[in-house]
Formats: C-alpha cells, sequence, structure tokens
C-alpha cells in the first residue's frame, strides 16, 4: 500500500492554471465516483479550493503517473500545460506534514487563516460519503483536524486579524467590548463590507445599517445579516444612531462631512463613534479625526495593524512548525505499527486455535470424572508446552546458528530480565 500526494497551490501556479483544475459540488462527487470505479485508487480525497487543488491517495502500485494522467484527462489540460506547476509527495514524513500545515493554515495564502481548516473538513466528509477514504486516510485526515485545533489553542496563529475587514471589526471589539447593544452603519455594498458585515454579525452584532448608492444591493445584504437598507442620501437621518462606521464605497468626494458627524455627536450626547475607512480615495472628511470622542481610522492605520499581526503570526507559525514535528513522529509510529497488525493477528489466532482445543480436551476429561485439579493441571501444563515449543525450538537453533540478534530480540519481545549468576 503506498500513500501518495500531489497538487498544486497558490506559489506553484498562476490563476488561469489553477482556476483550470478546480473541483466543486457534484463534480467532485463524480471525482470521487470515477477514480473508485476505474480502481485508480483503494483511498481517495480531493482538497480544491481557490487557492489549492490536491489529491491524497492509497494505491496497491507504487506508480503515481495513472493519478496524474487522470486529473489532466478530467479537466482536459495537457499534461505538458500541468506537470512542471505540480507537486508531489511520496515520502510519509512528507505527506503528513503538508496536510498538517495545510489545516493550520501554514501552507494558506494568508498565514493563518481559518477557512482552509473548514474546506479540508468539507472534502474529507465528501470523500466519506463516496466511500472514498479506508482507515489510512481516515486516521491522516482526522489527525490532521486535531493537530490543527491543537496549535489554534498552543498558539497566537489565529487570533491577530490580516485582513482590513477583519481588523475593523476587532478594533471596535477592543473599544466596545461586547457588540452585542452596538448599531453599525456600513457605508458600501462591495466585497470588504459585506466580509465586514459577516464578522460584525458572526460576533453578535445587535444592529446593523447598510447604505448604498443602489438600495436593492444594500437590501440584498441586509437581509442576509438581518440588517436594514437606507441610501446614501439618507445616512445622515441615521448617522447618530451609529456606534460603529465603516465606510468602502467608489465615490470621488466624500460621504461623511465633518458637520453631519459634528451634528451626530451632540445628538448622541458625546458617546463614541467609531469609524474606519476603508475607501481610496477617502469617504470620510480626515478632519472628523480631530473630533473628540471619534476614533478614525484610514486604511493605512488597519495596513500597519496587519503588519505587526502578520509578524505576529510568523512567531505563532514556529511554535506550530514546532507541534507538527511532534505529531507527525507519532503519526508515523502508527502507520508503522500497521505492518505488525498480520503478524498479531495471525499469533493470537494461532494461540486461540491451541486454547480452544485443549480446553474441549479439558471438558472431554471431566465429562469422563477426572478430577478437577488434575484436569486443570493437565491444562495448564499442556497449553505450556503448546505455546512455547515453537518460540524455544526456533530460538535454540538461532543461538546454534550464531543469530544473537534474533535472542536479543526474543529478550526485548517477553521482556525478560537477565538472570543474576
Amino acid at each position: 500500500m503506498q500513500l501518495f500526494s500531489f497538487g498544486l497551490n497558490h506559489t506553484t501556479a498562476p490563476v488561469n492554471i489553477r482556476e483550470q483544475v478546480t473541483f466543486s459540488g457534484d463534480n467532485l462527487a463524480q471525482a470521487l465516483r470515477e477514480l473508485r470505479v476505474r480502481d485508480l485508487a483503494s483511498e481517495a480525497v480531493i482538497v480544491s479550493t481557490c487557492n489549492r487543488t490536491e489529491l491524497y491517495a492509497v494505491m496497491e502500485a507504487d506508480n503515481h503517473e495513472p493519478l496524474v494522467s487522470w486529473l489532466c484527462e478530467y479537466h482536459k489540460i495537457a499534461p505538458a500545460q500541468l506537470q512542471p506547476h505540480l507537486y508531489l509527495h511520496t515520502q510519509p514524513e512528507a505527506i503528513i506534514r503538508h496536510l498538517y500545515r495545510v489545516a493550520c493554515g501554514l501552507d494558506s495564502m494568508i498565514l493563518g487563516e481559518p477557512q482552509i481548516l473548514g474546506q479540508l473538513k468539507n472534502a474529507y466528509q465528501t470523500a466519506r460519503e463516496q466511500n472514498s477514504v479506508g482507515r489510512l486516510l481516515s486516521k491522516l485526515f482526522e489527525q490532521s483536524f486535531s493537530v490543527a485545533k491543537q496549535v489554534r489553542t498552543d498558539t497566537a496563529i489565529g487570533s491577530s486579524p490580516v485582513s482590513v475587514a477583519f481588523a475593523a471589526v476587532r478594533l471596535a471589539q477592543q473599544i466596545f467590548g461586547d457588540l452585542r447593544p452596538v448599531t453599525a452603519l456600513l457605508i458600501g455594498a462591495g466585497e470588504t463590507i459585506e466580509l465586514a458585515a459577516r464578522h460584525l454579525h458572526e460576533n453578535e452584532l445587535g444592529r446593523m445599517i447598510v447604505a448604498n448608492r443602489t438600495v436593492e444591493r444594500a437590501r440584498t445584504l441586509a437581509k442576509e445579516f438581518s440588517g436594514y437598507a437606507i441610501t446614501l442620501e439618507e445616512i445622515p437621518m441615521h448617522l447618530a444612531e451609529a456606534d460603529v462606521i465603516i465606510a468602502s464605497t467608489g465615490s470621488p468626494t466624500y460621504i461623511l462631512s465633518k458637520e453631519a458627524v459634528v451634528k451626530a455627536i451632540k445628538t448622541r450626547r458625546h458617546r463614541p463613534m467609531f469609524m474606519v475607512d476603508i475607501a481610496v480615495p477617502r469617504d470620510i472628511d480626515p478632519a472628523v479625526g480631530k473630533l473628540e470622542d471619534v476614533y478614525l481610522y484610514s486604511v493605512d492605520d488597519l495596513n500597519e495593524v496587519i503588519q505587526e499581526n502578520l509578524r505576529s503570526r510568523a512567531q505563532a507559525a514556529a511554535q506550530a512548525e514546532e507541534i507538527l514535528d511532534t505529531q507527525v513522529i507519532h503519526f508515523i509510529g502508527w502507520l508503522n505499527s500497521l505492518n505488525a497488525v498480520d503478524t498479531i493477528c495471525n499469533l493470537r489466532e494461532q494461540a486461540q486455535e491451541t486454547s480452544h482445543n485443549l480446553v474441549e480436551k479439558a471438558k472431554r476429561m471431566l465429562d469422563n470424572g477426572k478430577p478437577p485439579y488434575e484436569v486443570v493441571d493437565f491444562l495448564a501444563h499442556t497449553l505450556t508446552n503448546t505455546l512455547m515449543h515453537s518460540p524455544c525450538a526456533q530460538l535454540r537453533q538461532a543461538s546454534y546458528e550464531g543469530q544473537h540478534d534474533l535472542v536479543e530480540a526474543a529478550r526485548r519481545l517477553f521482556q525478560l530480565e537477565e538472570k543474576q549468576t
């Protein structure tokens, strides 16, 4: 049985190559079924995200080429076009370490990002539903999830925000603490604002208002997070309600003026307002930042936070690699133990058969009126001699032939102490 892993990711292939070999939805299930039907692998898991496509497989033959050829054939891409971007792991230690690093976010475009763990779990679940995983890959993937959890518990790999939207929400938490009583005004409805809305919602934000030039888009976003949609022109009427304001539009002029904010502060009776201006050009008049009770951050301010957090994650990543070193050794040990399974089973079966035969003979002796103590003595004596006959004979022969390493192995195997002379 050979364990293989190969694929490509954001470091080995540009997006125009990566997008040609992605699997999604029904395609992933269909691909796993095809691998099984064509008997290309006894076990297989396909991991496919925007930044990577990887295949983990257990095969009878020591040859990964059929799997690579299948991937090219399935996606109708020439092998010569794909091969330069592929990485291949054939040694168990390299495969285990790679998967652990992926699960922990150490191999991600954004160091320590948590989304990849959920994507790995989904890939594994799909493989289970298609009956394409067995004992080896099940153990490997489930162990990778445990390692990722340990890394996130024992290091700070995921504690520092490294996206603008996440950094903005984390700063809001630092200022307000509990977000449940907080109202947030999101200005814009693009990707960054949507991500900020998601982070706020996940942190139990009390109320959300979404303002956008196109109110239909604002309604769509607001509905997803139980918010309220308004137009940009309606902002002055709702500004005083907002504890948190995050702005990211394509407007060439300021959306929020100093005068509008001053009026809102008076209405709020100087309760603090936290503002993040992610837009370039800016949506909020920089003069707003000089007002009392206003905390205004620009995208440059957040980038400083993000860079510092990336440095923090890099330190945590070094700690994570130490955890991985230990966990890889543990899995290699389990993998090596599989080599002894058949031998252990044969040994147990042989002992059980011997025991069963002698017990049946002892029962017949009891039925024939033999005294119980005599039967017990016979059973113990005969069972010991029968079980020990072959090992003792082999050890005598090994000693006769000078195979002292086998004799020493037997001492370790049976935990025999040297006799004192």
